[in-house]
C-alpha cells in the first residue's frame, strides 16, 4: 500500500479542524441565542425533505431508470401507506401504522405475485 502523501495529510486536518471549530462555535459564546423565524420555520420542513430524498428515488425508480410498468409492489405499497397516513393523521402511531400498512400491502406482492 503506498505511503500517504502531506497533501492528504494536510487536507485531513484541515477538515477535522473546520469540522471542530464550526461544531463548537456555539459553545463557545456565553449568550443565549436563537435562530430568526424564518429559519425555524424552515428547519420544520427539514426531515420530511431529508426523507422524501431518500425514500422517493427508491419508490419511482429501478436500477437508475424509471418504473416503465404498474406491476411494481412498491408504488402500491406506496400508495396504501400515504392513504393510511392521510387518514389516521391527527390519531397517534400514524407513522408506524404507514409502515405496517405499506408493507402489508409490498410483501404479498413482491414475494407472492414477484413483482
Amino acid at each position: 500500500m503506498s505511503e500517504t502523501d502531506l497533501w492528504t495529510l494536510a487536507t485531513i486536518v484541515g477538515l477535522a479542524c473546520v469540522t471542530v471549530l464550526t461544531r463548537s462555535f456555539f459553545f463557545l459564546s456565553s449568550r443565549p441565542w436563537s435562530l430568526p423565524h424564518w429559519a425555524q420555520r424552515g428547519l420544520q420542513y427539514a426531515p420530511i425533505a431529508a426523507l422524501s430524498a431518500v425514500i422517493v428515488p427508491e419508490i419511482v425508480m429501478t436500477q437508475g431508470h424509471l418504473v416503465t410498468t404498474w406491476q411494481d409492489a412498491r408504488l402500491f405499497a406506496a400508495a396504501a401507506g400515504a392513504s393510511w397516513y392521510f387518514w389516521r393523521r391527527g390519531a397517534g402511531h400514524a407513522v408506524l401504522g404507514t409502515i405496517v400498512s405499506g408493507m402489508v400491502v409490498y410483501l404479498p406482492l413482491h414475494l407472492g405475485l414477484g413483482w
